[in-house]
């Protein structure tokens, strides 16, 4: 079985002349993989249906949110009972309050949330509360996690720069990237030189628990109680981005499931049910500093937008109203890491596979892959050939050899075994 792009080629080719480089997201553009993007017209549980017709079992799940899988029915007929009243309020509404108090009876560690548009907005808006909480201005990032394209984000950043081999981004000015140090992902002894080195000049330490935008590489023993050993010594505000692994790896995300907790945390993805949506929460001591309890000013027209957090209220109630979604989740990427596990045995080829939870990435590497420079020193032009023959038989993996895969509860065992057969016909 192939499958035939015409409809996307053509699609493409039309949409290069009112869009730049004929996509709303550079990652969706498959540079890193070669080709052409595929156009996508629909989709429902476990599979995605392409402009041609072409059906797809679908490891990217919206990038993370979809994890009952696409067009759940619960979302959807809440979305469509209150659309009617409205699709924009610009005032409160009782629903923000119930979804904040959803948000803090599962996540730990969480006074207060305010809702915002998106995970880039949710991240920026910490930042900037970790700053104005503190009165220093330095922040340390990792190398190769990405928090959105806010300008102080895009040093060092994963994912979708890793792509595009940007290592410097036109548009940000110096003074913005001196104000952003970085670190290798899981060196915590690099961390404790830059707080040396910049003492009592950080304001936050901001880290993906589980990075997601250099495949899923997962935080040595001791790196995160590192972290918030370093941070409450030298009262620095730890936050985490929790875009990708909140209410996904746990009811109460990275911070549950690796029993460390951060002062900020940043949301995104889940909280909508696929709606564009983020937030930020943490301790009250930090989070009155918000205007209007504070002084540190963020606003939004469509924070708390009546249809994305009815589909977030409605996507977490079910998460947290049945445990057994995450044992599930569990069980389904644990059989996926098997069967490609045994795939790839058989093969000439090296290979990790890292995962936790229902996050999973495969890198085609001879060592362990722990941070971005062991992410980007393994044979991505493999993963590419890789990627291209699962999409024309029906898989449809990450454009990127630098982002996790996601699976949801809607894949089935025949989905997976599919998978996984069509895998190891690549590799024999």
């Amino acid at each position: 079985m192939t499958y035939d792009y015409k409809k996307s080629q053509q699609l493409f080719e039309r949409a290069q002349k009112s869009i730049p480089g004929g996509v709303n997201s550079p990652v969706r553009a498959f540079k890193s993989v070669g080709g052409t993007p595929v156009f996508m017209e629909r989709a429902k549980g476990a599979y995605m249906y392409d402009a041609d017709g072409n059906k797809y079992i679908d490891y990217i799940n919206s990038w993370g949110p979809m994890i009952l899988g696409h067009a759940y029915e619960p979302v959807v007929k809440a979305i469509t009972e209150k659309v009617a009243g409205s699709t924009s309020l610009g005032a409160p509404t009782e629903l923000e309050i119930e979804m904040a108090e959803l948000i803090k009876s599962m996540a730990p560690n969480v006074d207060m949330v305010r809702m915002v548009s998106s995970g880039t907005e949710a991240c920026m808006s910490a930042i900037r509360l970790a700053r104005g909480y503190t009165g220093r201005n330095k922040f340390i990032k990792f190398e190769g996690c990405y928090h959105g394209h806010a300008d102080a984000f895009l040093v060092k950043a994963g994912s979708g720069l890793a792509t595009f081999n940007i290592q410097t981004v036109p548009g940000v000015t110096a003074g913005v990237s001196m104000d952003t140090l970085t670190a290798p992902y899981n060196d915590l002894h690099a961390v404790e030189e830059l707080v040396k080195e910049n003492n009592g000049a950080i304001a936050a330490i901001i880290i993906e628990p589980v990075a997601g935008n250099m495949g899923c590489i997962l935080p040595a023993p001791g790196f995160l109680e590192g972290l918030r050993a370093i941070c409450d010594r030298e009262k620095i505000v730890l936050i985490f981005d929790e875009v990708m692994t909140g209410f996904r790896l746990a009811a109460g995300g990275a911070q549950e499931r690796l029993k460390v907790n951060a002062d900020l945390v940043t949301y995104g993805k889940v909280i909508g049910g696929g709606m564009p949506v983020g937030a930020f929460g943490g301790k009250q001591e930090i989070m009155q500093h918000i205007a209007p309890l504070g002084n540190v000013y963020q606003a939004g027209t469509l924070s708390g937008n009546p249809i994305a957090m009815i589909a977030g209220y409605t996507m977490l109630k079910t998460l947290k109203d049945d445990p057994s979604i995450y044992k599930d989740l569990d069980e389904k990427t644990a059989y996926l890491h098997k069967g490609l596990d045994e795939v790839l045995k058989t093969a000439n080829t090296p290979y990790v596979i890292n995962k936790l939870g229902s996050m999973i990435s495969v890198h085609f590497s001879e060592k362990p892959v722990i941070d971005f420079s062991s992410a980007a020193s393994a044979n991505n032009t493999l993963f590419n050939q890789f990627f291209h023959v699962m999409l024309k038989e029906g898989v449809y993996l990450p454009p990127s050899a630098y982002e996790t895969w996601f699976v949801s509860t809607a894949l089935s065992k025949e989905d997976i075994d599919k998978t996984v057969e069509i895998s190891g016909r690549f590799f024999k």
